[in-house]
């Protein structure tokens, strides 16, 4: 009884979740709510709860992206007034489309609950007017196998709250959030070319739960990161979006958010440095910006109840729906012009720039002011060695460096665009799959290229996600290339051309290199040897059309 009066009482003091005067059909009320927020909700709670919804709301459409690897569907609920159902209605509405997902990995449960909660509040309670300037697209079940794989322990840094949750991978074993590049899962190929590419969302979320740092904030945040795209998008989510929110959160729900980290207190304390996580695309969210495109990482604090994670997630979402709202036409401006600029990049400095494709950590210009976290104090062991131990008090310090930025320590030139060869058409082919646009050569050419000498290959001894990441060392060299029919050709002059360079050139550190695409290839042309041509080629100028005698083409 204490338990629920407790949850009650936190949620009905913020206004959250109470509707005024509005009682919920009991074909509404979510698992954690009829367990005293013990439980979380089944795949088949989460298609009951769509099922019944859908009948009692003209705004809402329920479609499947696909399917899982064990053959369930994945399915996305489309809000809308009017009612939409098909990207292109979407795109002729002229609103701004917000895609918001839960539950990427299976124990991280509070997204999904959020967005059954936000379901009902938007098309039947006191937030209908979030579908004023937007069309919503929320996807509570990401990972639906792996969230039925229900047992307790296996997420202790929650506190045994939910009593048990589903497993990290996906069907196959898989991370999802560690597939955005290599796509060898069916979710993030639905993801993509059903969701992404189709529905083109203005900004993308991905509701996560933290791993156990003891900071003190109910939420942390990121923005896509800043490696090779264009700076508009990050800068807005960074420094305009992600501040308004936390602020609005603190001020109307007494609720601490703050940028996502971690800290050791083996590196001492006071605590000195939060590090963020690293910026690479196979994280979905980092991906975005490389798209032209906005996206926020949001992680619930793993030491609160499970009812105060749900409550800082459906109020983080609850105030991004809301700037959204509002400022809808400033953010698809702002994603416009910085996939404008991708492309004048392209057309204007091509064999002229160099872009970063490897990047290390580094710290903001601007430490961190009045950073919370549990305080921690040492003791001396029995053998003389020191320890920490973690107190109950919240403390605040300033001056904390944030390692929440990317330099680059490797650059490559910029191309108009790249060759694959005919014999690669499985990289051609992955490249549509992520939304590029690829096209075939007609007829044979002779054209300048740069074409990188792989002078040492190497892999890592312990697999990553079912793979040895690999790496390339070596030089460009600019030779004349003879171009078959059949042949594929990129021109960078495209939406994408900031993935696509940080997919297809050797060095990167997340590219298609690193996930083992060419090492069929590499190792049939004794790479461990000799020097190997990478088999993708630069180009900086195509060459211009032969004129008949008579002057035309």
């Amino acid at each position: 009884m204490k338990k629920i009066l407790l949850a009650s009482l936190l949620l009905a003091a913020n206004g959250v979740f109470a509707q005024s005067q509005q009682a919920w059909s009991d074909d509404l009320v979510i698992t954690p709510e009829r367990s005293n927020f013990d439980k979380t909700s089944t795949y088949g709670d989460v298609m009951n709860f769509l099922n019944a919804i859908k009948t009692k709301s003209p705004y809402i459409q329920v479609n499947t992206i696909g399917k899982s690897p064990m053959g369930k569907e994945i399915p996305m609920a489309i809000l809308a007034n009017p009612v939409v159902s098909t990207p292109e209605q979407a795109k002729a509405s002229g609103k701004a489309v917000i895609y918001v997902q839960g539950n990427i990995h299976g124990g991280e449960v509070e997204g999904k609950e959020v967005l059954m909660m936000l379901m009902r509040d938007i098309l039947l309670g006191n937030k209908t007017q979030l579908l004023q300037n937007q069309i919503i697209l929320f996807l509570p079940m990401y990972n639906t196998d792996g969230n039925d794989k229900m047992a307790p322990g296996l997420r202790p840094s929650q506190e045994n709250s939910p009593l048990e949750t589903g497993v990290r991978e996906n069907g196959q074993g898989l991370d999802l959030n560690r597939d955005g590049i290599k796509m060898e899962a069916p979710e993030t190929q639905a993801l993509i070319q059903n969701v992404i590419n189709t529905w083109d969302p203005q900004l993308s979320v991905d509701l996560h739960t933290t791993n156990g740092t003891w900071h003190g904030y109910s939420l942390t945040w990121a923005p896509s990161y800043l490696s090779a795209g264009e700076p508009a998008t990050y800068r807005y989510t960074n420094d305009v979006m992600l501040p308004a929110i936390t602020k609005n959160v603190k001020e109307k729900n007494g609720l601490f958010f703050g940028p996502f980290g971690d800290f050791n207190v083996r590196d001492g304390w006071p605590v000195k440095n939060f590090y963020t996580y690293n910026h690479h695309p196979r994280y979905l969210i980092n991906q975005f910006g490389l798209r032209n495109r906005m996206g926020i990482l949001s992680e619930a604090f793993a030491h609160e109840r499970f009812y105060q994670r749900i409550y800082s997630t459906y109020t983080f979402v609850t105030e991004i729906l809301e700037h959204t709202n509002q400022h809808a036409k400033e953010i698809m401006q702002t994603n416009h012009d910085a996939e404008q600029a991708a492309i004048r990049n392209v057309l204007e400095n091509a064999g002229k720039v160099n872009k970063g494709v490897r990047f290390k950590m580094v710290p903001t210009e601007q430490p961190l002011k009045g950073f919370r976290s549990y305080e921690y104090s040492s003791f001396t062991k029995p053998d003389g060695s020191r320890s920490w131990v973690k107190k109950g008090n919240i403390v605040t310090y300033d001056n904390v460096n944030y390692y929440g930025a990317f330099k680059d320590t490797v650059q490559s030139l910029l191309p108009r665009g790249y060759i694959i060869p005919a014999e690669q058409a499985a990289i051609a082919e992955h490249l549509v799959k992520q939304g590029a646009k690829v096209e075939k050569i007609e007829k044979a050419e002779k054209i300048s290229v740069d074409v990188f000498v792989v002078e040492r290959y190497t892999r890592a001894q312990r697999k990553f996600e079912g793979h040895l990441m690999a790496s390339a060392e070596g030089h460009f060299e600019r030779i004349i290339k003879t171009l078959k029919k059949g042949d594929y050709k990129v021109d960078m002059a495209q939406p994408l051309t900031n993935l696509i360079f940080y997919t297809l050139e050797p060095q990167s550190d997340d590219g298609l290199l690193n996930w083992n695409f060419f090492d069929n290839y590499l190792d049939q042309n004794n790479v461990a040897t000799k020097p190997v041509e990478y088999p993708v080629y630069k180009y900086y100028s195509w060459p211009a059309p032969e004129k008949t005698k008579g002057g035309k083409k």
